[in-house]
């Protein structure tokens, strides 16, 4: 990340450009979600610990779990919270993140309103969703998030 750029506004036009090491997006202290679903609300001010485990290895849509939400609040905080640094933001409430700790270790994460989910825009049998395909992606323009 340092090596590409370590910040930049170069990217598509209507992205907010890749973040700084260590920064956080703007709207990140303030986004309100409609799909937070978690009883202690989400804490922008508080700080990221990237050195923590990141606790995904798959997409989640806890949108869908129509279970007691305290029983997912923790892993809900620590999906925002732990085991990654912020790459940049779409919008207010969706943010790319790398993760730098765990199995996903490498991969970029998409996290927005209602879900988690890895980057990869590649079918299966082809190398994607780490940073450099990323990045390379979003320089360009290209990428399953433009189709939305």
């Amino acid at each position: 990340m340092t090596e590409i750029a370590n910040g930049t506004d170069d990217g598509p036009p209507d992205e907010c450009g890749l973040l700084p090491l260590g920064e956080k997006p703007d709207s990140w202290a303030v986004w309100e979600a409609d799909c937070w679903m978690s009883p202690e609300p989400f804490d922008g001010a508080a700080v990221r610990v990237p050195g923590q485990p990141f606790p995904l290895e798959e997409e989640w849509q806890w949108e869908y779990d129509y279970y007691d939400h305290t029983r997912h609040s923790s892993l809900l905080h620590r999906t925002y919270q732990h085991g990654s640094v912020l790459l940049g933001s779409d919008r207010p409430g969706e943010y790319w993140t790398l993760v730098v700790t765990g199995p996903q270790r490498g991969r970029v994460w998409w996290l927005r309103d209602g879900c988690a989910a890895p980057y990869a825009d590649r079918p299966s049998d082809q190398p994607g969703g780490d940073f450099l395909h990323w990045v390379r992606d979003w320089h360009v323009g290209q990428g399953w998030w433009r189709t939305e």
